[in-house]
C-alpha cells in the first residue's frame, strides 16, 4: 500500500490553519512540518552548537507543510481544495508564502510505528495527562486521570492548541455530574475528557466514517462505557438536550453549528467553542449574538481562541 503526499512549501504563520483544515475537513492521516526556524535553532537549546545551514539540503525558505493520505483518495480535488483554502487564509490577511503544491506518493512502510516517535505523554493538567498507548506512565498527582489514544488513527492528539483550549473549557464548566455532546469528536479525546471529568452520559458525533471507527476504538481503550459514539452531520438527527455542548471545529463549521443549539441545549447549559481563529472571532460572535447566546469566557492561545458560551437570559 502506498501513501499520497500533498507537499505545500507556504509561511510558518498559517501552520496551525493547515493542520487543523487537513485533520478536521480533509481527514487526513496525519501532518509533518520542517520549518527552517528548527535548523536555525537546533541544538541552542542544550550545548553551544549552531548548524551551519549551508550543508542542509532542501532546506525550507520557511515552511513545509505534509499532509498524508489514503492511496486511493482523489488527488486532483485535494490539490484543488489545498489551494482554495490558501487563497481564503490569504484573504485574511495571512502570509501563505510561496504556496506552491505538490503531490507525491510511498510506500507505507509499518506506518503506525514510525508515528510513536512523534507521540508523547501530554501532562495537560492536575486533572487530565494525555498517554499514548505504548506509553507507560504513572500519574502525577492524585486525581489525575489518564486518557489513552492511539495517535495512529489520527483525528487528533491532544497537541493541538484547539484541543487544550476546548478541554481547559471543559475542566472550568463539567464541575458536577453531566451530559455532554462532542461534535466533531474526531478520536474522541475531548469525549473521553468529558467521561473522566464526572459526565454521566456522552455522546460524540462526526460526518466520518473514519473518524466514528477511530474515537469508538480509543473509547475500548479507556474503558468506559458511558461513551456512544455516532455517525451524524453536527446534531442532525441527535435526539435530547444536553448541559453541555462541546466542538472543537473550524469557525467556518460552528456557524452552521450556531442554529443548532438552541433545540439540544438544557435549560442553564453550557456550549464550548474552540477551533477559532482570532480573525474569525467577530463574525463568530455575531453568530451567536443573532441566536440569543452570549460569551462567558473567553480563551486565546497563539491565534486559536475558546469560548465559553450560554443563552442570554441565562
Amino acid at each position: 500500500m502506498k501513501l499520497l503526499i500533498i507537499k505545500i512549501e507556504t509561511s510558518h504563520e498559517i501552520e496551525d490553519a493547515l493542520s487543523v483544515y487537513s485533520q478536521d475537513v480533509l481527514h487526513c492521516l496525519g501532518t509533518e512540518t520542517r520549518k527552517r526556524s528548527d535548523f536555525e535553532h537546533a541544538g541552542w537549546e542544550n550545548d553551544s552548537t549552531i548548524v551551519n545551514l549551508e550543508e542542509i539540503n532542501d532546506l525550507p525558505q520557511d515552511l513545509e507543510f505534509y499532509a498524508y493520505f489514503r492511496e486511493d483518495s482523489d488527488r486532483d480535488k485535494l490539490l484543488a481544495d489545498f489551494r482554495q483554502k490558501l487563497q481564503e487564509l490569504k484573504g485574511y490577511g495571512l502570509d501563505i508564502g510561496q504556496a506552491k503544491i505538490s503531490a507525491s506518493y510511498i510506500e507505507d512502510k509499518d506506518w503506525n510505528t514510525v508515528w510513536q516517535k512523534f507521540y508523547h505523554v501530554i501532562n495537560f493538567s492536575r486533572h487530565l495527562a494525555i498517554v499514548p498507548e505504548w506509553e507507560n506512565y504513572q500519574p502525577q498527582f492524585s486525581d489525575q486521570k489518564l486518557i489513552n489514544l492511539d495517535p495512529g488513527l489520527a483525528f487528533g492528539t491532544g497537541g493541538h492548541k484547539t484541543t487544550q483550549l476546548a478541554m481547559m473549557g471543559l475542566e472550568r464548566t463539567l464541575t458536577a455530574p453531566k451530559s455532554v455532546i462532542d461534535v466533531g469528536t474526531g478520536s474522541g479525546i475531548l469525549a473521553i475528557a468529558a467521561s473522566l471529568l464526572g459526565a454521566n452520559e456522552v455522546i460524540g458525533t462526526d460526518v466520518s466514517d473514519e473518524a466514528v471507527t477511530a474515537a469508538q476504538e480509543n473509547v475500548a481503550l479507556n474503558h468506559l462505557d458511558n461513551i456512544q459514539i455516532k455517525k451524524a452531520n453536527l446534531l442532525e438527527n441527535i435526539d435530547g438536550k444536553f448541559d453541555i455542548i462541546v466542538a472543537n471545529i473550524l469557525a467556518e463549521i460552528l456557524l452552521d453549528l450556531i442554529p443548532q443549539l438552541n433545540d439540544h441545549l438544557q435549560k442553564g447549559g453550557k456550549v464550548i467553542f474552540s477551533g477559532i481563529d482570532y480573525l474569525q472571532l467577530t463574525k463568530v460572535e455575531k453568530a451567536l449574538d443573532n441566536y440569543d447566546f452570549k460569551v462567558e469566557l473567553t480563551m486565546k492561545q497563539d491565534r486559536w481562541v475558546s469560548l465559553v458560551i450560554a443563552r442570554k437570559e441565562q
